[in-house]
């Protein structure tokens, strides 16, 4: 996923609450690739997880502490991973 890609998607979703909803409730990885992809984004299933891990590593010291805290909704979902901050 080239960084202009991930711009337009990123862009795209502040301006798509239907595109937005469709990709957090999408089940796995391959259901992610296949919406954005209809969204005319190209985004591969190891892009997504690099991109997920990068903002994992960017976590402030209280969204860490939530995180172990055992927040009832941890899991990332792929939207919340695209809007760092976002975890709960």
């Amino acid at each position: 996923m080239s960084d202009e890609q991930l711009s337009k998607l990123l862009a795209k979703l502040q301006d798509d609450p239907a595109l937005t909803a469709k990709l957090q409730s999408a089940a796995d990885l391959e259901t992610v690739a296949q919406i954005t992809e209809e969204a005319g984004f190209k985004i591969s299933k190891a892009d997504w997880l690099k991109y997920q891990a990068n903002q994992v590593l960017e976590l402030n010291d209280e969204e860490l502490e939530r995180a172990a805290g055992g927040c009832k909704d941890m899991s990332l979902t792929w939207v919340s991973a695209l809007k760092p901050g976002v975890l709960c």
